[in-house]
């Protein structure tokens, strides 16, 4: 197998045909190291569980929410109203010095879409990716 790009896509080119595999199928060392294992095939970095308050700004409002959850690439938060799937949210929120190893709290703003709701219990939660992040001073 060899690797090109092809209109923005990555496509796996078989050697002895030429051709991409059959959609639907996976072929080759190449297509085997890009699902990664685990629970969720798309999840890229480690999670933080950390209960921190925070305030939601979209479309729909302002609205205030806890966080379960934080990575490098979004959080998981639940609210009693949360932001629609698919909207684009701003947030603040005030990492601890503890866990960012500095002697002060670190704020970050950061831009981002609701990727997913779902239910945990009687518990509403939203999980959002961070699109872009400011270090406020």
């Amino acid at each position: 197998m060899r690797i090109t790009t092809r209109y923005d896509k990555l496509l796996l080119i078989d050697q002895q045909s030429g051709w991409p595999p059959p959609v639907g199928r996976k072929r080759g060392r190449v297509a085997r190291q890009q699902k990664p294992d685990g629970e969720n095939p798309v999840r890229t970095a480690v999670r933080f569980p950390m209960k921190l308050a925070l305030r939601v700004h979209s479309a729909q409002g302002e609205l205030d929410a806890v966080t379960e959850n934080i990575s490098a690439n979004g959080l998981l938060f639940v609210g009693e109203i949360l932001p629609a799937v698919n909207s684009r949210i701003e947030f603040t929120i005030a990492m601890p010095s503890s866990v960012m190893g500095s002697q002060r709290d670190v704020t970050i703003h950061c831009v981002g879409r609701v990727v997913r709701h779902q239910m945990h219990g009687d518990t509403k939660q939203a999980a959002a990716v961070i699109d872009e992040y400011f270090l406020k001073a």
